[in-house]
């Protein structure tokens, strides 16, 4: 008798044990991951969410050769532009101002990406063995890949749980 009273003064405590691992499971399974999609129709590439709504998307401007990012509603959020002087990827805001610039790495067979004062924000690297782009932070901590979707022909990102 008294083993039943004992193990029924557990029963909440297990129920809420369940609820809060269930909780737990629940929010690590639903990492945020993002799709981008070439649309031939308007000759632009889409970002989509883990939900399926367009977040933006990128277009090229063959007048001023960059590659301008929009907002859903058309805003043009920054551009991409090549500097041949230093072989170097260079990313302006809305208003011309350089923010960050990416360039090849071949001591690490890596592109390195650095903020405008020139100290390093990340890299990322091709992975071989999984197929992918692994993007790694400062402190190489790896905070999302890209990986090619041959189903859907698009890349699709997630961002590492970890």
């Amino acid at each position: 008798m008294t083993t039943q009273v004992e193990w029924s003064l557990f029963e909440p405590m297990k129920n809420l044990l369940f609820t809060c691992l269930f909780i737990f499971m629940s929010l690590a399974a639903s990492a945020q991951s993002y799709t981008q999609k070439y649309n031939t129709l308007y000759q632009r590439t889409e970002f989509y969410d883990s939900n399926g709504n367009l977040v933006g998307y990128a277009k090229e401007n063959t007048l001023y050769d960059r590659l301008e990012y929009f907002d859903a509603n058309g805003n043009l959020i920054k551009y991409e532009k090549h500097n041949d002087l230093y072989d170097r990827k260079e990313t302006y805001d809305n208003n011309g101002n350089q923010k960050s610039y990416e360039k090849q790495n071949d001591l690490y067979d890596r592109t390195d990406k650095y903020d405008q004062s020139g100290n390093q924000t990340g890299y990322k690297k091709w992975n071989d063995l999984y197929k992918r782009w692994d993007v790694y932070d400062n402190g190489n901590k790896k905070i999302g890949h890209f990986k090619w979707n041959e189903l859907y022909k698009r890349w699709d990102y997630e961002i590492s749980p970890y």
